[in-house]
């Protein structure tokens, strides 16, 4: 009955994101020219702060631009589906608060626009006694950072939950949940463009130019494509994701952080065997390692992702090991913060490379918590690549990265070049933060 209703939910919300839905248009046919804003990048992120800016502020004229034929191809097309409930982040940070506000308003949205979603819950699980005081620790963070429902749980608590999990301890989240985030982001489309706003696919951005209008003596910027296509904006906002350094050395600022691209491979539950998580099963963060570890992910199709493993791509597009770009690996590896982060980690490193090419490995990792998982039950699933920015000391940015270069130019663009992680879970609350930082940074009233 649950999976019949997710079903029709989902027909539901297509039918009615149709209605709501002008076409993408290519940018051989521009519906205009000049805009009062232009917006660069047509993932969640970008499409969220579009809708927001465009609700404040009805009378702006403004379009986004996407290099992609379609919207949330990359980070947001390859996100695993989780709404995180902000248990993970120091308490009082920026990104708890944005977390927990932004699953909030994120709960409302679906339910007010109609896009499907589970609050399927997560467990957290420790499986060595090691574990158990980092699994306290963390109870006590949700606690502070006002994450709903949190409760520890023994091993007799966690098979009520999940029957076939095995753990010392746990953590239940009932207010975490999964959604498909390439839904949401079409729904946010759908919104900017009710309010008037223009989105254009196929505009890859490779110049800013300053240039004065032939009408007065004010300024614009133009923003061009790589086949020529051009617009012009008063002020532009870049939200780019993988790119988001190379667009903003565009405008003159500089090179750092710099953007590596590290891939996330999953496997797949074979469909006899996703019985085995009810909910997303998480494990204890291990803090000498920069990443969360894998974990078993339900989805809204009702398969079950197992992952990700974290390794370096060799492409910021290369979403499969064969996956090589040159110029982007040189470009990589070239790059002090890369090398100094490879030092600290190598062993972490190593393992992880290992575990990409050998999935017994990996399946024998994901045994410790469900025990009765075998090698037959797994097939090789999606990647993703995550824009993990570093500067040059080898540090994981983790928190907001507004930049602008010198110069009028830069006194009217403003990138977006980290956002707190969970953007997705958080992209409604941190449109919010951008569009405050580009009402200040502008001074528009």
């Amino acid at each position: 009955m649950m999976a019949l209703r997710a079903s029709m939910n989902a027909k539901t919300f297509a039918y009615s994101l149709a209605k709501r839905t002008t076409l993408l248009s290519n940018f051989s046919v521009p519906f205009s020219t000049s805009y009062d804003l232009l917006i660069v990048g047509g993932g969640i992120l970008g499409l969220a702060t579009a809708r927001e800016i465009a609700t404040r502020y009805p009378a702006k004229k403004i379009a986004l631009v996407e290099k992609e034929s379609e919207l949330a191809k990359h980070q947001t097309g390859h996100n695993s589906g989780v709404i995180h409930a902000g248990i993970y982040y120091a308490p009082g940070s920026l990104k708890a608060k944005l977390c927990v506000k932004g699953a909030n308003m994120l709960y409302d949205y679906c339910d007010r626009r109609g896009v499907p979603y589970k609050r399927c819950g997560k467990v957290i699980v420790a499986t060595e006694d090691s574990e158990v005081p980092r699994l306290q620790a963390l109870y006590d963070r949700g606690r502070q950072n006002n994450v709903k429902g949190l409760r520890l749980l023994d091993l007799k608590g966690l098979k009520e939950i999940e029957p076939h999990c095995q753990g010392k301890a746990a953590i239940h989240s009932p207010h975490t949940g999964i959604v498909d985030y390439s839904a949401v982001s079409r729904s946010y489309a759908a919104d900017f463009q009710s309010l008037g706003g223009q989105v254009y696919t196929n505009f890859d951005v490779s110049k800013f130019n300053l240039i004065k209008k032939s009408d007065n003596n004010d300024h614009c910027i133009q923003v061009s494509a790589r086949d020529k296509a051009a617009l012009t904006a008063r002020h532009v906002i870049t939200c780019c994701g993988l790119y988001a350094d190379r667009i903003a050395q565009l405008c003159g600022c500089s090179p750092e952080p710099k953007i590596i691209p590290f891939r996330g491979d999953y496997l797949l539950l074979v469909p006899e065997k996703t019985y085995l998580a009810k909910g997303n099963i998480y494990p204890v963060p291990d803090p000498n390692f920069p990443f969360l570890g894998v974990h078993f992910t339900p989805r809204m199709d009702g398969s079950v992702w197992l992952g990700p493993n974290a390794v370096f791509a060799f492409a910021r597009e290369g979403y499969t090991m064969k996956s090589v770009n040159v110029s982007d690996l040189l470009e990589s590896v070239g790059y002090r913060g890369l090398r100094k982060l490879a030092f600290k980690h190598w062993k972490a490193g190593a393992d992880e490379m290992y575990r990409a090419v050998n999935l017994a490995k990996q399946v024998a990792l994901l045994k410790k918590f469900v025990p009765e998982l075998e090698l037959s039950d797994v097939i090789r699933g999606p990647s993703g690549v995550r824009a993990q920015a570093l500067d040059r000391d080898g540090n994981l940015v983790d928190d907001f990265v507004f930049d602008q270069s010198p110069g009028e130019l830069g006194e009217r663009t403003l990138h977006v070049r980290n956002a707190p992680s969970p953007a997705a879970t958080s992209s409604l609350a941190i449109a919010q933060v951008i569009a405050d930082k580009s009402t200040d940074t502008f001074k528009w009233t």
